[in-house]
């Protein structure tokens, strides 16, 4: 036996510093710029989202099942599905057409795949943004990973858990 060998050493691995390596085209968007351009998004599904949950009756729904104890559980799950159809109505035609939420349109920043180009409209909504939003579904572990998903972005690469699901990246639009 090799009497510098311990096999009870932790293993030993060279790391490599992160180095962004894109070009001038393909700047990662700056955190506070993708918050804004997110929250801008999240401003317009609530204009949208309100009335349709107050015509919906959601709110009788939610007041009725707290008064009578029911559980909520199915009528939230009904109503994220509808969330997320709406989200996916309202931001198809950017996404298709530029790789932009409306909210990316206004903060100039897009959407492009690990090569930088335009990912399909089903890759975006199916991979993207289908995985952060209906992952959100689930009770509890869909907070967490909500939660994991966003703080992610404050990595070397501001790729955010849903970037790496769908394999893209949010840049600079020029």
């Amino acid at each position: 036996m090799d009497p510098q060998h311990n096999p009870y050493q932790t293993p030993q691995s060279a790391l490599n510093e992160f180095q962004y390596s894109g070009g001038d085209d393909d700047e990662p968007a700056d955190r506070g710029i993708r918050l804004v351009a997110a929250l801008i998004d999240a401003a317009i599904m609530f204009a949208v989202m309100v009335p349709i949950m107050l015509v919906g009756g959601y709110i009788d729904q939610v007041i009725q099942a707290y008064q009578t104890g029911e559980s909520t559980l199915g009528l939230q799950f009904m109503w994220g599905l509808i969330g997320i159809i709406v989200s996916f109505l309202i931001q198809a035609y950017p996404l298709n057409a530029t790789g932009q939420t409306w909210g990316k349109k206004v903060m100039r920043i897009k959407i492009v795949d690990m090569d930088g180009l335009q990912p399909s409209l089903a890759e975006l909504l199916g991979k993207r943004y289908g995985f952060a939003q209906g992952i959100g579904l689930i009770p509890c572990l869909g907070v967490v990973v909500q939660l994991v998903d966003v703080l992610m972005i404050f990595r070397d690469d501001r790729r955010c858990l849903h970037d790496h699901v769908a394999g893209t990246k949010v840049v600079v639009a020029r």
